[in-house]
């Protein structure tokens, strides 16, 4: 079995600093294969708060995949929006702007959506895809292939398909070739496990896990939380860790249990 921390939103500049250090010692205690960040690190991409990510992300267990959000872009300098939009990010967090993690169970690759032409939305693109596909379309069938991105491929309801990433549909056919199994995403604030089902590509349904905000004061009416992936193909169990007030602490708030079938990725409750 595989184990995968997926932690989106830290927000480091608008913080909920009772947060911290229970966060920190719950991941260390999961003792996680691979810890996953799915982008906004910082609130406004500041120096001092990329630093304070560092510092975060430097107490967690490694290895960690780690992708930008679009509030790692500067917003109101504009010189730096446009023409060194992660320079910060880069010197401070990783300049691997496609990192990747493998060891023959799991293989975990993080891409960048976050882009200086939209404010809040992003996209992914062609030669993303292509280096996913170059990775994935090698592995042998039982290997389970992790995407992380900032930009999520599906939505709770209720949610404007504007939220998607950006030429999801291309992506999400190109990566179906190859049996992507996993999509780990963030950016709304709001826990949501949901299949590729809207895509309609016969055979196959991946599974789009969303983690909510981990330790920002922007929690969007849910409780600051994490996910804790258990994966043993071919079987996946996602656990939300939710932060609970009362005991100073996060404990889990809800489990989902998922097999893979003919038709890919099903919930277990689904097969009934």
């Amino acid at each position: 079995m595989r184990t995968i921390v997926h932690l989106s939103a830290l927000h480091f500049g608008r913080v909920n600093p009772l947060l911290i250090e229970p966060l920190k010692k719950v991941v260390s205690e999961i003792g996680p294969d691979v810890v996953a960040v799915s982008g906004d690190l910082t609130q406004r991409a500041r120096s001092h708060q990329f630093q304070q990510a560092r510092s975060f992300l430097d107490a967690l267990p490694r290895p960690q995949i780690v992708v930008p959000g679009n509030h790692d872009i500067p917003l109101h300098n504009i010189f730096a929006r446009f023409l060194e939009p992660l320079t910060k990010y880069k010197r401070y967090i990783t300049d691997d702007m496609q990192p990747a993690y493998e060891d023959g169970d799991v293989v975990v690759v993080g891409v960048n959506t976050a882009r200086s032409s939209v404010f809040k939305g992003g996209r992914i693109n062609e030669t993303q895809v292509g280096r996913l596909r170059d990775k994935f379309c090698s592995l042998e069938s039982g290997v389970v292939k992790v995407v992380v991105t900032h930009h999520p491929f599906d939505l709770p309801e209720g949610h404007n398909e504007r939220d998607l990433v950006g030429r999801a549909r291309m992506a999400m056919t190109g990566l179906a070739e190859c049996g992507a199994d996993l999509f780990l995403a963030g950016h709304l604030h709001i826990s949501h496990t949901g299949h590729t089902k809207r895509y309609n590509i016969r055979g196959h349904s991946a599974l789009v896990v969303q983690a909510g905000t981990a330790t920002s004061t922007r929690e969007r009416g849910e409780a600051n939380s994490f996910n804790l992936l258990r994966i043993a193909y071919p079987a996946i169990t996602v656990e939300k860790f939710a932060w609970n007030p009362s005991t100073t602490g996060f404990a889990v708030a809800s489990l989902e249990q998922f097999e893979h079938t003919d038709d890919g990725w099903t919930r277990i409750e689904d097969k009934a």
